[in-house]
């Protein structure tokens, strides 16, 4: 091959898992170069919530949780169990504390906050946690990134300026209804000042994330180049040397690294392995996530797995506008979600994967959230402040419905009126009682993590103060987590289980090593971190024996 530019490791794709490779590469002495086909890095990491999920990492130390390997290899048992190999588990529990702690002792900038009581998603199983292991990206000042602050992917999501991490919007969420609530909301009312004043330009979440790793990378001497979209695998002699991309062939002289994420936004690719029916604008995923590097890595012998599944996220979605999905709103009092028959089906507050699960499996694909006008001004819903009207244009087009009577909505909903009446007045029983007999809502301490404290019941309390609203919900995701098949040195694998030399992957290009479910906040890029880690790794022990 004649290559246009060589490095020790090229990266397909810019998110977490990407620029975590990159970096790791940079910083054992190697070159590495990320190339991205969009115009903005960051893909679906910079639009995420940044939190990481690694059992034992070095944020967790000292804390409250008193977490132990034991603990935590049990929870994936009872949560992953047997659909993953122990020995990928395995690799996840040890390698991933590795992986915290390098960044955090090579770098200035990668740095998390432990997040107190966002408990696993399952805490009540077998080593599960109530205070949760989930850490989140500090504050990030984007300032910080001179010339890569025009191309990194922003979220722009609707908080007016105010910058807050999860921590934070935990307590915002009821400033109507705490004083903790308010104290939080003046705090980040003054950050903005202040950030008025300094110039300051805060990011949070999947932002603070993908800022500090990227600005970790170019200090590192790490290269980013966007607008190069992958074409194409180089093999020779059996082995992966290099990529063709943008025009240019690359090449790899330790190994490629596949981290473009899954295939969200290939309608074709979702209605050849997904359930049915799926849609591409239910996705809340990167719109680059097409899928690209599939059929390339196919070409070249890979093993694909776990292809039907996704990292599900329930979604309201406006037309003509970007899902909205629901993580708290389905968490509040005074809120019901039901069935196109007009009935309850699950557990509103459940965790968001197994929601989107329950959806397909009770034939409730499309769906109905139902709330009061009282929900409405107490708690902060799609986005929307408390006691702030619902965009003009949701009204108006018939998106969101409004009634004055549970039996007037019903009808605009297209449901049987005496059917809602029924089960708003069920529901309703079980909300004064204190417990939904029906579905366990709030019987989870995930549940109550979003509920409201003032309520001896934090999930549930009647619809009984009208006008009351209708949002129609679809099976959105954040992502699909089906691709290549990998092994424990993220070395991606054929059919019979011999690795392809010189092609790795991480992230949701890969099948997840978490299975078919979903343990806790920050169960994707936990593993996407990870295992770019452990790929970049593995190609500095291969290049330096």
């Amino acid at each position: 091959m004649r290559w246009d530019h060589s490095y020790d490791v090229v990266v397909v794709g810019s998110g977490a898992a990407g620029l975590a490779t990159a970096l790791t590469a940079q910083l054992h002495g190697l070159s590495a170069v990320v190339v991205e086909k969009t115009g903005k890095y960051g893909g679906s990491s910079a639009l995420s919530g940044g939190a990481i999920w690694v059992p034992g990492n070095l944020y967790l130390d000292g804390t409250e949780l008193r977490d132990t390997r034991e603990e935590a290899r049990t929870y994936l048992k009872s949560t992953v169990g047997e659909r993953v190999p122990e020995e990928r588990r395995e690799a996840y529990l040890d390698r991933g504390p590795e992986m915290v702690r390098f960044l955090h002792e090579r770098t200035r900038h990668v740095r998390f906050e432990y997040t107190p009581g966002y408990a696993d998603y399952f805490p009540e199983l077998p080593g599960g946690k109530a205070l949760g292991r989930s850490v989140e990206p500090a504050l990030f000042d984007l300032r910080q990134l001179g010339a890569l602050r025009r191309i990194m992917r922003r979220a722009e999501l609707p908080t007016y300026g105010m910058v807050m991490n999860s921590r934070e919007f935990h307590k915002v969420n009821m400033i109507t209804r705490t004083w903790r609530g308010r104290r939080m909301a003046l705090k980040i009312g003054l950050r903005a000042v202040a950030s008025l004043v300094t110039g300051a330009r805060w990011a949070a979440l999947g932002e603070a994330l993908v800022g500090r790793l990227s600005l970790s990378l170019a200090e590192a001497g790490g290269r980013i180049w966007v607008n190069t979209p992958f074409e194409d695998l180089v093999v020779e002699d059996g082995r992966v040397t290099g990529i063709r991309a943008g025009g240019k062939t690359i090449q790899a002289k330790g190994g490629v690294v596949l981290a473009a994420g899954g295939f969200s936004h290939s309608q074709e690719l979702r209605e050849r392995y997904l359930p049915q029916p799926t849609d591409a604008r239910w996705s809340s995923a990167s719109e680059g996530q097409t899928g690209d590097v599939l059929g390339a890595a196919l070409r070249a012998g890979a093993a694909l797995d776990l292809m039907d599944r996704v990292w599900g996220m329930p979604a309201a979605v406006p037309p003509g506008e970007k899902p909205v999905f629901l993580v708290t709103d389905r968490a509040v009092p005074g809120m019901i979600v039901v069935d196109p028959r007009g009935e309850r089906f699950v557990n509103e507050a459940a965790p968001y994967h197994q929601f989107v699960d329950t959806m397909y499996a009770k034939d409730a694909v499309h769906s109905w959230m139902v709330i009061d006008s009282r929900t409405k001004n107490r708690y902060i819903m799609l986005n929307h402040f408390p006691g702030q009207p619902f965009k003009a244009a949701w009204l108006k087009s018939g998106f969101v419905k409004k009634a004055g009577t549970v039996e007037e909505l019903a009808r605009r909903m297209g449901v049987e009126p005496a059917k809602l009446a029924a089960t708003v007045e069920r529901f309703n029983g079980l909300a004064r009682l204190g417990r939904d007999e029906d579905f366990g809502r709030g019987d989870s301490a995930y549940d109550r993590y979003y509920g409201d404290p003032t309520l001896p019941a934090p999930n549930l309390a009647p619809l009984d103060k009208g006008p009351f609203y209708a949002i129609p919900l679809v099976p959105g995701d954040i992502g699909t987590k089906g691709g290549v098949l990998t092994d424990v040195r993220a070395r991606v694998l054929r059919e019979d289980g011999t690795a392809i030399e010189g092609l790795y992957a991480a992230g949701n290009v890969s099948a997840a090593v978490m299975g078919e479910t979903y343990p806790g906040p920050g169960a994707t890029l936990g593993p996407a971190m990870t295992f770019g880690y452990v790929a970049a790794t593995d190609i500095h022990t291969h290049l330096n024996p």
